[in-house]
């Protein structure tokens, strides 16, 4: 299982400024190997570019390795920009916004992410330092900052490429890791768990998270960004930009603290997880425009996804269930119906007469599924992150 690690940069003023000049040498090249790209006939694989710009990049400052990650990182994006127009995501083909996909290069900022290998990257972690190659020589004995967790897991598990990441005047390495899974108990039971708007998320055996003050601090976030939107000034969008890392970061944190509770709780139980299936949810579900801020606001795709890799490392089966009518039905007596569910809060069966609350309902019919699921032999649909779960 592949798993990320974020250690902090500490170079000195000269390791600071020849980083720099590392990133900004890099991604002028990346650029100008786009720019040949988007006017060549061939399409913009990686033995293409290759082929026609290896040399040049060479004689640019850069040694034959990241010569060749440049390439990859150019020949990827315009991957992505073909994916991301496979599935519609810029529009339809002669929408104004496809076009202006189509019609220009991809560009690259001075300071955007640069991969290196273990050739260009060495890592001392006993020591806590790294060697890393820069334009202007090699780097040695630059010390990292991490928790005891992070190191152990770079000591242990790390294999394959490091990324240099320039964020906030800081240097960060985002170090991937191959962390053996444990092998999968036999779940005498599932823990289904509801994700929700106005509690994240709700357990079959009764443990409710978040909710009232996680809320509030939701609320909170979308009137400071209302006031900063409409000043339209240079301070303003400056704000805007830490802001929305800050609060990518509260939900990060918020989603590991909740995704843990949930895998200690399973594994101390003998249970598996039963989550929902909530890719496409946006766009399936019609909300007013109040409403549809609050869908939006947070991430529940990450939540899976962090409740996913826990798991797995735990040895805790996870299984994906169909989320259709979860909020509708009985978990006594099955019976479905949109009555069944007269407020937010409530549960109130038209057949049996039974009263729960209404998520705590809901988890319990997705544990039935799970174990349904479990029994039937079927594979659970994970989605897949689009990056790394991060430590």
């Amino acid at each position: 299982m592949k798993q990320v690690v974020v250690v902090k940069l500490l170079p000195d003023a000269d390791a600071n400024a020849a980083l720099a000049a590392t990133l900004r040498v890099c991604n002028d090249a990346a650029n100008r190997l786009s720019e040949l790209a988007s006017r060549g006939d061939e399409p913009p694989t990686r033995a293409n570019l290759q082929r026609l710009a290896y040399q040049d990049l060479k004689s640019r400052g850069l040694s034959a390795q990241p010569a060749l990650h440049v390439i990859r990182k150019v020949a990827d994006a315009y991957s992505a920009l073909r994916a991301t127009l496979r599935a519609g995501n810029l529009g339809k083909p002669g929408s104004k916004r496809r076009r202006k996909a189509e019609s220009k290069p991809v560009v690259f900022r001075s300071d955007a992410a640069q991969a290196f290998d273990d050739r260009c990257l060495s890592w001392q972690v006993n020591a806590g330092t790294v060697s890393i190659w820069t334009v202007h020589g090699r780097l040695k004995g630059i010390r990292f900052a991490g928790g005891p967790d992070q190191v152990k897991t770079l000591r242990e598990h790390r294999k394959g490429e490091t990324d240099l990441v320039h964020r906030d005047g800081e240097f960060y390495l985002i170090a991937t890791c191959e962390v053996p899974e444990a092998e999968l108990i036999d779940p005498v039971g599932f823990i289904g768990v509801d994700l929700g708007i106005v509690n994240i998320a709700t357990t079959s055996t009764g443990i409710r998270l978040a909710g009232r003050g996680l809320n509030r601090h939701r609320k909170r976030q979308v009137e400071l960004r209302r006031r900063l939107q409409t000043k339209q000034t240079k301070a303003a969008k400056r704000l805007l930009k830490l802001r929305s890392r800050r609060e990518r970061r509260h939900a990060a944190n918020t989603n590991h603290v909740i995704a843990k509770r949930i895998v200690t709780e399973a594994q101390r139980t003998g249970r598996g997880i039963a989550l929902e299936d909530l890719r496409g949810i946006r766009d399936r579900v019609r909300l007013r425009k109040p409403q549809r801020v609050t869908l939006h606001s947070w991430a529940f795709g990450q939540l899976g996804a962090f409740i996913d890799y826990k798991a797995r490392r735990a040895g805790v089966p996870v299984v994906f269930v169909d989320s259709a009518y979860t909020s509708q039905e009985c978990a006594q007596c099955h019976h479905i119906d949109k009555r069944n569910r007269p407020n937010q809060a409530e549960f109130r069966c038209r057949s049996c007469g039974v009263v729960a609350h209404a998520d705590r309902n809901a988890s319990r019919n997705i544990a039935a599924r799970g174990e349904a699921a479990w029994a039937a032999g079927r594979e659970s649909r994970v989605p897949a992150p689009l990056r790394g779960c991060r430590m």
